[in-house]
């Protein structure tokens, strides 16, 4: 609704004929007045034959007249639209639920000199478009010297043309100076306008660059304080439009997502059972603060006054919320557009493979890239190296995108409820079935309709000790099973046959089951497997038969400090492998076990490492001197080296590195030395130091109860040391 009202419905009355508007009416007016002297002469003395007789001779006079006006005239356009005012009314609620503060910051920019461009962005449904509506209708009730006010929705489908032909609408361009004209004219007609104009320019739902010079409009500057204000899913766009600030819409606080869903379900239906407002808070916290499943949940559940009626539709949200009402249209839809988004298909894989966590849960990044390459995504990449780099930009991505948010750290993320839901309804649609399922405590493994699921899954993750018991009393078969975790539980051992049914296995993650003394009997049948992690266990020992495992490529081993027998070519009969990880180890493997490549302190265990064609990356604590000789004598264990940890080296008084092994130590990004005798340790020649390429990745060293290791200055002449995590020294 604009400003732009009139008795007329906000239209302007002709008179036709181009010069008819003058003061020469051409006879126009005559003919109007006779036909009033006419009319009023027959109301007053009624008809007579000498008054009919003249009236007719003028009439038929003055027709002539007409005729020639109606050919002389245009009569195309009777009527011509009344200037709009310069701002025109966005519909939106009274009240809105937590705008003010995001409002008030952005209105602040507005009256800043200095800001000229500012992005607000969120992910799908989070409620952008509220705020730049409540900034476009203050204006209207607002004193403001912008000459016009412009609102352009812009879309995923956006065309340089598609905006041009709103902001011309909202000019009074006329079609005769628009219609057959290409881009670049009507550009300049555009720009000719708002050049002498001080406008501000509001663009909702940009999804990418949009070259503001190709639509015509002027560039920002200070001199004539025109601003450009938009709303975006990613925050990468705000880059792209060049903000000058940029302001992030977050879900909804519980209290106000609270409110927001009572107004929606409504005070009768909120009043009419004392349960329901309990019943009612379960359901907000299932939405995670997004306004837009809140309004849609909340609508569908208005005048659903049975209690039961709402312990279903939680019972629902939690197992298949696309079947909620308005969930798959209203909500998941709008959500899509970020995913479609995506650049390419990689990156999708990327996303969807999140799902294998449960909602709320707070992903390691470096954990979520290892198991993107163990499970192929990132093969285009021959070194290890290339892709971790990218699997990381790939969560930057994300995060950009807003389909993935910060967790409770800067190296954890996390992906909010909603959006699991949507990624998991995706995930159906795009394959027919259900190929995820996580199994945590609370989930009721074998009803009737988990049969077809466990058939049906190709990535399972297990948090339940209970859960692995029934896996193995029901004997499930898992013909399409690619992806397993176990993580977390308690238990000690895996049942028989635990392992028996999963024919084309190949990623399993038994991490940070810190009660598990033993390697599961049946790993050694399962010879599809690429991936294997065992970090944080109590397993004492490696079987022999692990050799098996010819295709394995990634074997973690972190924590196990409990592992103390690694039997001899175990290690070396993985041809196959390129990543090696055993940092966190047991120095109580000191002492000489027959066959173990762990006697000694692991000076066997790098030799057959050594030997491995394909590996690229290594992550190792070794616990003595003849060790240490043995990574300063092979240019191959340097390149490898990610992570170093020298942890009670007996006889190790001395270290000396040579700058060319160091310039190989490329990839090493973490040095720990732990209760080591170290009274030296020494670079040569320390001058070569300061040249490219040594230690160029090392972010983070750790030295603790070195007590005889008194001079560090080595590091200060590190070309890395401006840039060093944490650098600690514990005494």
């Amino acid at each position: 609704m604009g400003r732009e009202g009139g008795n007329n419905g906000g239209w302007e009355m002709e008179e036709a004929g181009g010069g008819w508007r003058g003061g020469d009416d051409g006879g126009w007016g005559k003919v109007k007045g006779d036909r009033e002297v006419g009319k009023q002469s027959e109301e007053r003395f009624g008809v007579n034959c000498q008054s009919s007789y003249k009236l007719g001779k003028e009439v038929k006079e003055n027709l002539k007249v007409v005729i020639e006006l109606q050919s002389e005239g245009h009569f195309d356009a009777v009527a011509d639209r009344l200037p709009r005012g310069p701002v025109d009314e966005r519909p939106m609620e009274k009240t809105v639920v937590g705008l003010n503060l995001r409002f008030q910051e952005v209105w602040g920019w507005l009256n800043d000199e200095q800001v000229r461009s500012i992005g607000i962005f969120g992910m799908g449904g989070v409620g952008k478009t509220t705020p730049l509506s409540k900034i476009n209708n203050e204006f209207i009730y607002t004193n403001h010297d912008f000459d016009v006010v412009i609102w352009v929705v812009v879309s995923k489908q956006a065309t340089v043309e598609k905006v041009q032909k709103v902001i011309c609408e909202k000019l009074h361009i006329s079609d005769d100076l628009w219609k057959n004209k290409i881009e670049d004219e009507r550009a300049v007609e555009i720009f000719q306008i708002l050049r002498k104009k001080k406008f501000l320019l509001l663009l909702d739902d940009v999804w990418g660059r949009l070259d503001l010079l190709k639509v015509g409009v002027p560039p920002l500057e200070n001199n004539n304080k025109s601003k450009v204000v938009f709303t975006t899913r990613s925050e990468d766009v705000c880059d792209y439009m060049e903000a000058d600030e940029k302001v992030k819409v977050e879900c909804l606080a519980r209290e106000e997502a609270l409110d927001l869903f009572w107004k929606k379900v409504g005070e009768n239906t909120l009043n009419s059972h004392p349960d329901i407002p309990k019943l009612a808070e379960r359901v907000v916290e299932e939405c995670k603060g997004l306004p837009l499943a809140l309004i849609t949940i909340g609508r569908a559940m208005t005048r659903k006054n049975d209690p039961r009626d709402w312990e279903r539709a939680i019972e629902k949200m939690k197992k298949i919320p696309s079947s909620f009402s308005g969930m798959d249209d209203d909500v998941f839809r709008v959500l899509k557009f970020s995913y479609d988004s995506l650049h390419d298909d990689i990156i999708k894989s990327c996303f969807v493979y999140c799902c294998i966590y449960p909602e709320d849960y707070d992903i390691l990044n470096d954990d979520l890239i290892e198991h993107w390459i163990g499970e192929g995504f990132l093969d285009e990449f021959d070194d290890i190296y290339e892709s971790r780099k990218h699997g990381h930009e790939i969560i930057g991505g994300l995060k950009l995108a807003c389909l993935l948010e910060l967790g409770k750290s800067k190296d954890h993320i996390k992906m909010h409820d909603v959006i699991h839901d949507m990624a998991l309804w995706i995930d159906y649609k795009s394959n027919g079935n259900h190929r995820f399922l996580v199994l945590e405590e609370h989930t009721g493994l074998f009803e009737a309709n988990e049969v077809t699921k466990w058939k049906e899954a190709e990535r399972i993750l297990v948090l339940s000790s209970s859960s692995v018991e029934e896996i193995s009393t029901k004997k499930r078969f898992c013909p399409n099973l690619r992806t397993l975790f176990v993580r977390h539980t308690t238990i000690n051992a895996f049942p028989s046959g635990f392992f028996q049914f999963m024919p084309v296995i190949s990623t399993l993650d038994l991490s940070s089951n810190f009660h598990l003394i033993e390697v599961p009997e049946g790993i050694d049948k399962l010879v599809t497997l690429q991936y294997l992690n065992l970090s944080n266990t109590r397993i004492k020992e490696l079987p022999v038969e692990l050799k098996n495992l010819t295709k394995i490529k990634y074997l973690l081993l972190n924590s196990t400090f409990k592992l103390v027998v690694i039997p001899r070519q175990v290690i070396s009969s993985l041809s196959l492998l390129r990543v090696f990880s055993i940092s966190g180890g047991n120095s109580s493997s000191n002492a000489i076990v027959e066959a173990n490549v762990l006697s000694g302190g692991g000076k066997a265990l790098l030799e057959e490492v050594e030997s491995l064609k394909h590996l690229s990356d290594i992550s190792i604590t070794i616990f003595d001197a003849f060790s240490v000789k043995k990574i300063q004598n092979s240019q191959k264990l340097q390149r490898c080296l990610s992570y170093l940890c020298l942890e009670r080296c007996e006889g190790l008084s001395s270290l000396e590195l040579s700058s060319s092994s160091l310039k190989r130590m490329n990839h090493l990004e973490k040095l720990d030395i732990y209760y080591c005798e170290l009274r030296n340790l020494e670079i040569i020649p320390s001058s070569n130091l300061m040249g490219d390429g040594h230690f160029h990745n090392l972010s983070k060293v750790h030295i603790a109860y070195c007590d005889m290791l008194l001079d560090l200055t080595w590091f200060v002449m590190l070309p890395t040391f401006n840039f060093l995590t944490w650098l600690t020294v514990d005494r």
